[in-house]
This record gives C-alpha cells, structure tokens and sequence, in this order.
C-alpha cells in the first residue's frame, strides 16, 4: 500500500511516497519524493493550475491509498497561509476525486510520530526520516522529509486508528483482529492492519 505525503506550498510543495514494506528494518520504504515548484513571476491562478496538474499527474503514477496532507494551522503570515492552504485544497481536491483516502495531520503530530518529540525542528526531522527509511543521506530541502514524514506518521499510526475506531462502534479488539459485533446487523469485522 502506498501513502503519499504532501507538504503544501504554492512556491514549493514537497510530496513523499511510502510503501509498507516487511523486509525493511523500519517496516517501510521510501518510493519516490520531490518538490514540486512554481514562478513566483506567474498569476496565482495559472500557479494553482500547474500545481493542479501535478498532483493529478502523481496521483495517476502512484496510485497511493491514501493522501496524508499537513494540517493548515495559524501563521503569522497571513500571505503565507492563504498560500499554504490554498495549495493543501489543491491536493484534497485531486486525491478526493482519484478516490484515496484523506488524513491531514498537524506539524506536531508528524514531528511527535517520527522523532518522538512534537516540538523537534527541521534537522531532526530530516535526520529521522533518513534513519526510519534507510536511506543514504537526509532528504533536502526539508519539504521534502516533511512530505515523507507526513506518510511514515500515517503508516505508524493507521492500525492504532483503525483499532480505535473499532472500539468506538463497539466492537471488541484483540491482537489485530476485531472479535464480537456490536449489533445483530454486523459491522466492518476482519483482520485490523
């Protein structure tokens, strides 16, 4: 299964793909990563259609299950965050009508999921994707480790998740499967990832 991480920006957009993968230490792999950029000399209009193109492009290549976005949170560049947030409801959009799931996480979630720490800065991140997915030296720029940050963030905490809400609809869960139905109409059962 694949996840695709997206660090959203108009300027730069770093996105990640992450794959489950038993033979690797970690348990995944790094598939591709990038940046994504536009001229900051073009319309934003014309700016968000290329950046449009691309994810669909991605998206079309990668086929992920499921698109993990950083959470738009308050900056105080207001600029900025319209950018931001502009070029997050790029790839919302796109990966809703390819049909993967969506997750958005906040910065601190990814940092506390992938370093251990929520308050960690760019270099810790980088150093921590590198170590989780084996690879020979840290993502640059560092949009790019978020991207792939945002997608092992996912990976590790999707099966506590799906566990969780499980347990919400009141089924019972046991070492990865959901036993018992809530009601006499059944419910999701099966294995839990």
């Amino acid at each position: 299964m694949f996840v695709m991480g997206i660090d959203p920006g108009l300027s730069r957009c770093g996105y990640g793909v992450v794959e489950r993968d038993p033979a690797a230490r970690s348990g995944m792999r790094a598939v591709t990563a990038g940046v994504i950029t536009t001229p900051t000399d073009q319309p934003t209009g014309h700016r968000l259609a290329a950046l449009a193109r691309e994810a669909q492009a991605l998206l079309a290549e990668f086929d992920p299950a499921v698109v993990a976005v950083e959470r738009v949170l308050f900056q105080s560049n207001a600029r900025t965050a319209m950018a931001v947030g502009q070029a997050s409801g790029i790839f919302l959009a796109a990966a809703a009508e390819h049909g993967a799931e969506l997750v958005e996480y906040s910065p601190n979630e990814v940092k506390m999921a992938v370093t251990g720490y929520g308050a960690a800065d760019k270099t810790q991140v980088q150093a921590m994707v590198a170590t989780i997915l084996g690879l020979a030296e840290v993502p640059r720029p560092p949009d790019v480790a978020d991207a792939l940050a945002l997608a092992i963030c996912h990976i590790g905490r999707a099966p506590l998740a799906r566990r969780a809400a499980l347990a919400a609809a009141g089924w019972r869960v046991r070492t990865g499967q959901a036993v018992g139905r809530p009601d006499p109409v059944g419910g999701p059962g099966g294995p839990v990832s």
